[in-house]
C-alpha cells in the first residue's frame, strides 16, 4: 500500500482527543474495510502464489491450462490492492495516518507540551483512549486521561506544512 506517500500530500492537521472521536464513525468505517480487504487480499495472494508454483507457471516457462485463470486473479488482487490504496487516501485527507492494516492501527496527529504527537486508534476501541509520543509509538501507548486538559479538550486544527 502507498499510504505514506498518499499522507504526503495534504497539511498535517492537529486533532484534539475530542475532534479525533468526532472523526472516528467514518474512521472506523473506512478501516473496517481496510481491515478486511487486506486480509482477503493477504490470502488471495498466498494462494496465487502456491497455485503459480505447483502450476510452474511461476516461473513463466510454459503455458498452462490454468494460466489465464492465474492470470485473472492476479489482476483482480491488483484491483483490490488500487482498492486499498484508496481507503489509505481517504483517511490521509481526513488527516488520519494509517499504521498498520492487519489491526486497522491509526494514528491522529496531536500536539501534547508543544511537541507533536499522536493519538491512537485500533479497530475494535470504542473510542481514541490513548496517545504516544513520536519515538514511542504503539508500545508506548498512554491514557488519554493523562494528558493536560488543554491537549485533551481544546481545539488544535492549525497546519503546518
Amino acid at each position: 500500500m502507498k499510504a505514506a506517500t498518499a499522507e504526503r500530500q495534504y497539511e498535517k492537521r492537529f486533532f484534539s482527543v475530542a475532534e479525533a472521536n468526532q472523526r472516528l464513525p467514518l474512521v472506523r468505517a473506512i478501516v473496517d474495510d481496510i481491515v478486511t480487504l487486506f486480509a482477503d487480499v493477504q490470502e488471495r495472494r498466498e494462494r496465487l502464489t502456491m497455485l503459480m508454483h505447483q502450476d510452474g507457471t511461476g516461473t513463466k516457462r510454459q503455458a498452462s491450462p490454468y494460466t489465464e485463470e492465474l492470470e485473472q486473479m492476479d489482476a483482480e488482487i491488483r484491483e483490490d490492492i488500487e482498492r486499498l490504496n484508496g481507503f489509505a487516501h481517504e483517511l490521509a485527507e481526513l488527516g488520519v495516518e494509517l499504521k498498520d492494516p492487519n489491526i486497522g492501527l491509526c494514528d491522529f496527529p496531536t500536539i501534547v507540551d508543544d511537541r507533536e504527537a499522536c493519538l491512537c486508534w485500533k479497530l475494535g476501541e470504542a473510542s481514541v483512549d490513548f496517545w504516544h509520543d513520536l519515538k514511542s509509538g504503539f508500545s508506548g501507548r498512554q491514557s488519554v486521561a493523562d494528558l493536560p486538559l488543554h491537549s485533551r479538550f481544546a481545539s488544535t486544527n492549525t497546519s503546518q506544512n
